[in-house]
């Protein structure tokens, strides 16, 4: 007697949402009717946007894994960028030097040292301000928007209120020109960390036993504690993974802007969660998609239309939510 073996079906792929950043590009260049305007435009959107996918996902994270909506993500943006100049500023003769590799040095410091500096407070936050609240959504906006005002006080009272100037180091000054095409030196290098950073969470979460035990934990916390792994250290881990990433984004920010100020994470919150909402909350590849979407169609609208770029945020949002109103990507905590 012979055994029929047949697999059991598959999930579909969703590829539609993969389909929507390259389709725009092309659907801007005749508009745009300039091809070195155009490769200008798209490098200028993907950089920026991989800025915001950087601060965003560790939101992402948090909230998919732990669900908890922490809206002063904020303050984590703006303390890693304070802190980096604590290795920016002494250092900034070895900046001026045009050398890319001490350069490259030094910014690789800065940011370590900000990742270091927002995962302690991260964890910190998590102990005495997220763990009374976990599960109570209401009480979790308004303790963690809180914790960000005070955060935006503490810097005013460490670093001062005026404007830090946070130039470009020297190598990374000036463009590249690709025919009549300029690029920006340090937006190519915010597209290749963009990169780095979402390739390790992908093969992280979905391609390592840490991240294997952190989705069964999501799923059914009391059966991994019962298998004899303690989730809460990892949900801690997690948060403070999340925090660490939001300070490497404001590093990045800050030199983006080449000016730091106390309220600059509150004022990259608002296009971070627009980021979140379009990819759908709890999906780093949809929050990877969504902030490149956003960051083209600001670039894109800048240069067409000046007075529609207001907007252009909110109305992405809007599309994207008629079509998919989860979000391009929804991942439920407790199932989908």
């Amino acid at each position: 007697m012979s055994v029929n073996n047949t697999e059991l079906p598959s999930k579909p792929r969703d590829l539609a949402p993969l389909l929507l950043v390259p389709g725009l590009a092309l659907i801007m260049l005749p508009l745009v009717g300039s091809f070195p305007s155009w490769l200008t435009l798209t490098i200028a959107g993907l950089a920026m946007g991989m800025m915001i996918f950087i601060m965003a996902s560790g939101l992402t994270l948090i909230f998919g894994l732990m669900d908890v909506l922490n809206f002063g993500h904020g303050a984590f943006v703006a303390v890693g960028a304070y802190a980096a100049t604590m290795v920016l500023i002494p250092l900034k003769g070895w900046l001026e030097i045009d050398s890319l590799l001490l350069n490259l040095g030094v910014l690789g410091l800065a940011m370590l040292v900000a990742m270091l500096v927002t995962a302690i407070i991260g964890w910190a936050f998590e102990r005495v301000i997220i763990m009374p609240v976990y599960g109570q959504h209401l009480k979790q906006i308004l303790i963690t928007m809180g914790g960000m005002i005070v955060a935006e006080q503490i810097i005013g009272v460490i670093w001062g209120a005026e404007q830090i100037p946070l130039p470009l180091p020297a190598s990374l000054r000036g463009a590249i020109f690709i025919g009549d095409a300029a690029i920006e030196k340090y937006r190519l290098i915010a597209v290749a960390i963009g990169l780095c950073v979402f390739v390790a969470m992908f093969l992280i979460l979905n391609r390592s036993k840490l991240g294997l035990l952190i989705r069964a934990g999501v799923e059914n916390g009391e059966m991994v504690e019962a298998l004899g792994y303690r989730i809460r250290r990892l949900f801690i881990a997690v948060f403070a993974a999340g925090s660490a990433l939001a300070g490497l984004g404001g590093v990045m920010w800050g030199l983006y802007k080449e000016t730091l100020t106390s309220a600059m994470g509150s004022e990259i919150m608002v296009m971070v969660f627009i980021v979140v909402i379009i990819g759908g909350l709890g999906s780093v590849g949809g929050c990877f998609i969504g902030a490149l979407l956003m960051a083209l169609v600001s670039n894109y609208a800048g240069f067409l239309a000046p007075k529609l770029a207001l907007v252009s945020n909110i109305a992405l949002m809007m599309a994207v939510l008629l079509w998919r109103p989860a979000g391009l990507y929804s991942v439920g905590r407790r199932g989908a």
